[in-house]
């Protein structure tokens, strides 16, 4: 068992990587105490059951370990990078690195198009793929203590040496039924910046709230974006500056001073002093100043849809049936949501598009023109023509 803790170190295994066709990667973070989520360790392995794997220690390693390597690595298109559930992952390598791994291959989105059900577990793949078990005693291990125990490496290392075979498998079952592109599909918002940029301005749509007065969801969304550029500002996680159920309160009762304010039953101890107090006064007055023009809208088109009940509960037989002749999971093809659109009218709909279209898209737009219709055949659903 290797843990590199030097560049060059790294630079050479990432060297070694570039020879072979892929190459899987995890990641072991903290973000309970951070905004950001800190990194602490990285796990790779290259191809084969003899292949190498070995353990990224930025912790140890410190200033003399860039990873620079790594990231070149990811920017080299002739070796796909392989993680399972990546969307954490790589959350930090694009605020740390500003860089995407290309091409990607998400082992759990690929499970879901290969049949295997919604948000599928590693373990369960490492089951029912590769025949291993995880072992889960290091499960709840703070990796950013040092050292590491020869069984929290072993566990680490788990996360990335049963990988290979799952991908093999995977890959494979996606060339066989021609799905390949609909797993590109499905990983292009993973590598999309905008999914991991969070706006200060747009924070309040966060908060859930029961009003949609204009006024009170002014004083929210100055609140949010205040509590965001703190947390960003100070890397602290935005409930350390003060919750939801806090922010609310405030934007109910106004506090115009810190006496009003130290009224709060729901406010941190820190959050009536300083800083943070004078920022809630400030964002509250700039809530209460704004004019009637300005203030936020609310996405309000979901509760406007008139919805066809009864078409929407055929299409929910006709996703089903759908899901189950394809093998993929429901959730991945269309939403409730989706589902309700379409009954209303709307066409602007992820589950009418690209691959989906080709799955269920198609006909659950005949069902709503009348050009099909379903019928129990046994235990399945069938597809009528008109």
């Amino acid at each position: 068992m290797r843990i590199l803790t030097t560049t060059d170190e790294l630079a050479t295994f990432c060297e070694q990587a570039k020879d072979g066709p892929y190459v899987t990667l995890d990641t072991e973070f903290l973000r309970e105490r951070t905004y950001y989520s800190k990194l602490c360790l990285i796990q790779m392995a290259l191809p084969g059951m003899d292949g190498e794997a070995v353990l990224i220690d930025p912790i140890q390693g410190g200033d003399a370990l860039s990873m620079e390597p790594l990231y070149d690595l990811f920017r080299n298109t002739n070796v796909v990078k392989v993680f399972h559930a990546a969307r954490q992952d790589l959350e930090i390598f694009f605020h740390e690195g500003n860089v995407f791994p290309e091409p990607l291959f998400d082992t759990q989105v690929a499970a879901m198009v290969c049949g295997f059900g919604e948000q599928v577990g590693y373990e369960t793949l490492v089951r029912k793929i590769v025949r291993g078990s995880v072992d889960k005693s290091s499960r709840f291990t703070d990796w950013s203590r040092r050292p590491l125990s020869e069984a929290q490496q072993n566990y680490a290392l788990a996360d990335v040496t049963h990988l290979r075979g799952i991908y093999e498998f995977l890959a494979a079952q996606l060339e066989k039924n021609g799905r390949t592109h609909w797993l590109g599909e499905e990983l292009s918002v993973l590598t999309d910046p905008a999914t991991y940029c969070v706006v200060p301005q747009d924070a309040w749509k966060r908060v859930k709230t029961r009003t949609n007065s204009g006024k009170f969801l002014s004083i929210v969304r100055e609140l949010a974006r205040f509590r965001e550029i703190y947390a960003q500002e100070r890397n602290i996680p935005r409930n350390r500056v003060f919750k939801d159920d806090a922010l609310l309160e405030l934007a109910s009762t106004k506090p115009s001073n810190v006496q009003e304010l130290g009224k709060s039953r729901m406010l941190l101890r820190d959050a009536r002093k300083g800083a943070i107090s004078d920022g809630i006064l400030a964002a509250i007055a700039t809530g209460l100043a704004t004019e009637p023009e300005d203030y936020p809208k609310p996405d309000t088109s979901r509760d406007k849809l008139q919805v066809n009940p009864a078409l929407a509960d055929l299409l929910r037989v006709l996703l089903k049936a759908k899901s189950e002749s394809s093998s993929v999971a429901q959730k991945l093809i269309a939403t409730s949501s989706d589902l309700d659109m379409i009954a209303s009218g709307r066409r602007d709909v992820a589950a009418l598009k690209g691959w989906r279209e080709e799955v269920f898209g198609a006909d659950a737009l005949r069902l709503c023109e009348g050009k099909i219709a379903l019928a129990a055949d046994g235990a399945n659903v069938r597809v009528i023509e008109l």
